[in-house]
């Protein structure tokens, strides 16, 4: 078993509801072992839209990392999410952000994510249910918040 960590956003609908059913659908496909609290956040990049509510789940699965990724991009379509526009608003994105110590490069699927250390609302959940993570190459990544402490997060909703 890998242990995995994704994370997962929503700012269309039921944001609540979208995030809860994806990890009960991700429970079908691998093990959730924690769930982070729910944070509210500023949108970074894309058109203007409202605000997400974003959490980080630790998973133990015995797929490899592309299906993994599958097994998310097929809960997304699920959830009705539309691709048409980038980083454009959504019901439901789950990004596959570390994958055990894995260094993944290939088409469509690169761990650890390419823009996870650019983003609080990844930054803050991963530590809240893995204070000593690292990335693969052994960067803590409570010292990578520093960089980004001007990007609005709130908890919202604690999971304790």
């Amino acid at each position: 078993m890998v242990e995995a960590y994704l994370g997962l956003g929503s700012n269309l609908g039921d944001r609540y509801q979208y995030l809860k059913s994806a990890v009960t659908a991700l429970a079908v496909v691998a093990e959730v072992l924690a769930e982070s609290s729910l944070y509210e956040t500023a949108p970074v990049g894309g058109p203007v839209q409202g605000d997400y509510l974003n959490q980080v789940v630790q998973v133990a699965t015995d797929l490899p990392a592309r299906r993994l990724l599958e097994a998310c991009q097929a809960i997304e379509t699920e959830a009705g999410r539309d691709r048409t526009e980038r980083f454009g608003p959504r019901t439901i994105d789950i990004d596959l952000l570390l994958f055990g110590r894995d260094v993944i490069d290939e088409a469509g699927l690169k761990v650890p994510h390419p823009r996870m250390t650019q983003r609080r609302f990844v930054l803050e959940p991963l530590l809240e249910i893995w204070p000593e993570a690292k990335l693969p190459d052994g960067t803590p990544l409570d010292s990578l918040l520093g960089a980004v402490a001007d990007q609005h997060v709130l908890r919202v909703m604690s999971n304790e």
